[in-house]
């Protein structure tokens, strides 16, 4: 359905060029949009056109035309005047809404379309087969970003990306839940990673300028035909949860740039388990002081450089030593042994990824 807004800027651009009011009525009567005032006056001749079999027809000094959607009543046109050019004018009227709801019929069923094919919903004879009625290509790539507000139903994000790709009719902007919005977006020939990248800054920036709103972007990979649409869809969602855990720093995180938090992330919570016991006997890295967290962290920041780590935490690197010492000590872990200090991270990641999934339980 064309919302009222539409049918307003609609008939009062009719209304600049030819001087003439329209109303839209619905089919009680009621006053959807209008040029007259106290439209509302025209109720009963609305009820008593509604009723008739012409499709057109002249009540009150006025001209009525009905506006159907296949075979359905769905608007009643008022234009003010008795005239043959008001009769033209009103017939102009009829042409453009019925154009404006087939537009958005047609938008409805495409929007309808990509919603299915991202969840999975279509056979793959139904994809090709719908995409060709709505005159959607099949084989360019496109790549499936994920823009995740802070607010449930968001209009003004959710108008702002469309206004961002309103004039490219291979993109398709939904969404399938309260606080995502969906963009499926063409791949043109030459664009890389790179320049995925670059449009999901944009899209940042223009939220955050624009709509007032701060988002988080996630994307997946490219793919060639729309039939693995869904696949890109399933990995900007992953990324989007990964980044959560791993990356909270990050506005933007690629499915392609995971790196290891994509293989931990696939990890059941059982084997998880066993690994902290394993390596830790029952103890959590988690549980260590602020001091001894912040002293880790910074170490695997500098690439387990003694020299800079100690520089940067303002210690002596004596000072340093002796709290390396002692957590290896309490964990049997050398983070100046390479081997060590992979297993440490691994399991300092694995603990973000236990609690973030234990908080998804409650």
């Amino acid at each position: 359905m064309i919302s009222n807004q539409i049918l307003q800027n609609t008939i009062e651009g009719l209304q600049a060029i030819t001087h003439v009011d329209i109303s839209v009525m619905d089919t009680e009567g009621k006053t959807l949009a209008s040029t007259i005032s106290g439209a509302d006056e025209y109720e009963n001749d609305v009820l008593t056109f509604v009723a008739s079999p012409a499709d057109s027809q002249v009540l009150a000094g006025n001209q009525f035309f009905k506006v159907f959607d296949e075979n359905q009543l769905e608007y009643v046109i008022i234009a003010r005047g008795d005239s043959d050019d008001v009769y033209m004018i009103g017939k102009i009227a009829l042409f453009q809404i019925q154009n404006l709801l087939v537009a958005y019929k047609e938008r409805y069923d495409k929007d309808n379309f990509i919603k299915n094919l991202l969840l999975d919903n279509l056979l793959l004879v139904d994809i090709y087969n719908r995409a060709k009625k709505l005159h959607i290509d099949t084989e360019v790539k496109r790549v499936v970003y994920i823009i995740e507000t802070r607010n449930e139903k968001d209009n003004n994000a959710l108008e702002t990306v469309r206004s961002l790709f309103s004039g490219k009719q291979k993109d398709f902007i939904t969404a399938v839940d309260e606080k995502n919005i969906i963009l499926v977006k063409e791949v043109k020939v030459g664009e890389t990673y790179e320049d995925l990248e670059k449009t999901a800054k944009i899209i940042l920036d223009m939220l955050s300028t624009e709509a007032m709103t701060m988002v988080h972007v996630s994307y997946g990979t490219i793919v060639n035909e729309l039939k693995d649409v869904s696949r890109s869809y399933k990995e900007a969602k992953m990324a989007l949860d990964v980044g959560k855990i791993f990356y909270s720093d990050r506005n933007i995180i690629a499915y392609g740039s995971l790196g290891i938090g994509r293989l931990i992330y696939q990890l059941p919570m059982p084997l998880c388990k066993m690994f902290i016991k394993e390596i830790f006997e029952g103890k959590s890295p988690d549980e260590f002081d602020e001091e001894t967290l912040t002293t880790i962290n910074k170490f695997f920041e500098n690439n387990l450089n003694v020299s800079e780590t100690s520089r940067q935490l303002y210690i002596h690197r004596n000072t340093l030593v002796y709290r390396l010492d002692k957590l290896q000590k309490s964990t049997g872990l050398d983070l100046r042994v390479f081997e060590d200090a992979i297993t440490f991270k691994i399991a300092l990641m694995v603990v973000k990824y236990m609690k973030y999934m234990e908080n998804l339980e409650y």
